[in-house]
C-alpha cells in the first residue's frame, strides 16, 4: 500500500495535470491552427481586461480636468456630457497601447508560469508560433487605434472646441480660477478672488510686437459677455494703474491711472487657429498635404512648421506603438514570468508604460521648445521598445 504525504502529492498532481495537457498538445492531435486560435482567444482576453483598466484611469483622469475647470462653474451638465463624449476617442486612442503591453504581458506571463509555454515547446512548436499571433493582434489594434486618432479624435476634437467656445462665450467667468495665474497665448492674468463675475486684485501682462511691456493692475473687475466677433470675454476694471515698459528704454516707463478700462480678451488668446484648422483637428492625410504647403512658403516660421510635423508623427506613432509593445512583451514575458508571471507582466507592463508615457511627454515639450523636428521625438519611444523586444527575442530563441 502506498501512502502519499501532503509534499508528494501536490508535486504528482501538478504532474499529472501537466502530463493530461501534454495529451492535448500533443503531435497531430494539435494543429497549428489551433495553437494560434488559443493564443489569440487568450491574448484578446487579457487586452479587453487591461483596456477597461487603462480606459478607466484617463476616463476619471478626464472627468477631474472637468470638474475642475467646467463642472464647479455651474455649467449646463448635458454640456459636461458632451465634453467627455468627444474626449473619448482620445481616451481610447491613449489607452490601446498600454493595454496591448500589459494585457500581452500578464496573459504570455501566466501561460509561462502555468508551463502552457513550456508545453507548447515540448511538442514541437518553435517560439515564432508564439510571436505570430501576438504581432497580428498587436498590428491589427494598432490599425484600429489609428482610425480611432486619425479619424475619430479629430472629429471629437472639433466638436469639444466649438462646445467650449460657446461655453466660454455665455459663460466667460469658467477660465478664471481664483488666486491662480491664468497663462493665454499672448498674455497673463493673475487672479485674485473670484466671485460670481466679480474679480479682486486682477493683474494683467501683455507684449505687443515692439516688445513693449503692458501691465494693468485692478483692484476690482466685472467680467462681462461680449457681443464683437473674435471677443471671448470683456473686463471692466476699475481704479486702474497701467504701466508701459519699453524694450529699447529700459531706465524709463510711461504710466497711467484712471477710473475704469474696459479690456477685450480675445478668442486668439484661449485658441490657437481660431480663424482655421488647427493640427489635431486634421486627419493624416490633411496634416500632409498642409506640411507641403507650409514648407514651400517662406513666411511660414520653422518653430510653427515643426508643431505641424509633430502632430503628424503623433498621429502614426502612438497607434503603433501597440505593435513594438506587442513585439516586446513576448520575450518579456517568457524570460522573466516563470513564477507568478501574472503579477510580474503586471508589474513590468506598468512601469514601461509610465517610461513610455514620461519619454513621450518630455518628447513633445523638448521639440515644441527646441524647434527640432518632431519625428525623432515621437518615434524614439516606439524604436527604444522595438529594440529591447528583438534584443530579447534573440536571448530567447538561443536558449
Amino acid at each position: 500500500m502506498i501512502f502519499f504525504t501532503r509534499k508528494r502529492m501536490f508535486p504528482l498532481m501538478r504532474q499529472l495535470f501537466s502530463s493530461f495537457k501534454a495529451k492535448i498538445f500533443a503531435g497531430k492531435a494539435l494543429k497549428t491552427h489551433t495553437v494560434i486560435r488559443y493564443l489569440v482567444k487568450e491574448l484578446l482576453l487579457y487586452f479587453g481586461i487591461a483596456f477597461l483598466f487603462f480606459f478607466a484611469v484617463f476616463f476619471v483622469n478626464q472627468i477631474l480636468l472637468l470638474a475642475e475647470n467646467i463642472l464647479k462653474k455651474h455649467v449646463p451638465v448635458w454640456d459636461a456630457v458632451l465634453l467627455i463624449t468627444y474626449c473619448l476617442p482620445f481616451i481610447i486612442a491613449q489607452s490601446a497601447p498600454f493595454a496591448t503591453l500589459v494585457g500581452f504581458l500578464m496573459c504570455l506571463g501566466n501561460m509561462m508560469s502555468t508551463n502552457e509555454i513550456l508545453i507548447l515547446r515540448a511538442s514541437g512548436f518553435s517560439y515564432r508560433i508564439i510571436l505570430l499571433p501576438v504581432l497580428v493582434l498587436g498590428l491589427f489594434i494598432s490599425i484600429f487605434s489609428f482610425f480611432v486618432n486619425d479619424y475619430l479624435l479629430p472629429l471629437g476634437t472639433i466638436h469639444y472646441n466649438r462646445l467650449y467656445r460657446s461655453i466660454l462665450m455665455s459663460n466667460p467667468a469658467v477660465e478664471l480660477e481664483p488666486h491662480s495665474i491664468k497663462r493665454m497665448n499672448d498674455s497673463t492674468l493673475v487672479i485674485g478672488d473670484v466671485k460670481g463675475n466679480t474679480v479682486s486684485d486682477l493683474v494683467f501682462f501683455n507684449t505687443d510686437e515692439n516688445g513693449t511691456q503692458r501691465i494693468i493692475i485692478a483692484g476690482n473687475s466685472e467680467v462681462k459677455k461680449s457681443k464683437e466677433s473674435g471677443v471671448i470675454m470683456q473686463l471692466d476694471m476699475k481704479d486702474a494703474h497701467i504701466a508701459f515698459l519699453r524694450k529699447d528704454k529700459i531706465a524709463t516707463f510711461d504710466a497711467l491711472n484712471t477710473q475704469t478700462v474696459l479690456l477685450n480678451i480675445f478668442e486668439s488668446s484661449f485658441f490657437d487657429n481660431t480663424s482655421g484648422v488647427s493640427p489635431r483637428e486634421m486627419t493624416s492625410y490633411d496634416l500632409y498635404r498642409k506640411i507641403g504647403e507650409m514648407r514651400s512658403d517662406k513666411d511660414v516660421k520653422k518653430r510653427t512648421l515643426n508643431l505641424y510635423q509633430l502632430e503628424y508623427n503623433k498621429k502614426f506613432s502612438l497607434p503603433f506603438g501597440s505593435l513594438f509593445f506587442a513585439l516586446m512583451a513576448m520575450p518579456l514575458a517568457i524570460l522573466f514570468g516563470k513564477h507568478n508571471g501574472q503579477t510580474i507582466g503586471l508589474i513590468i507592463g506598468l512601469f514601461i508604460s509610465v517610461l513610455y508615457w514620461a519619454m513621450m511627454i518630455l518628447g513633445q515639450i523638448f521639440s515644441g521648445k527646441s524647434g527640432s523636428y518632431g519625428i525623432l521625438s515621437m518615434w524614439f519611444p516606439n524604436l527604444l521598445a522595438g529594440f529591447v523586444g528583438i534584443s530579447f527575442y534573440f536571448v530567447l530563441a538561443k536558449k
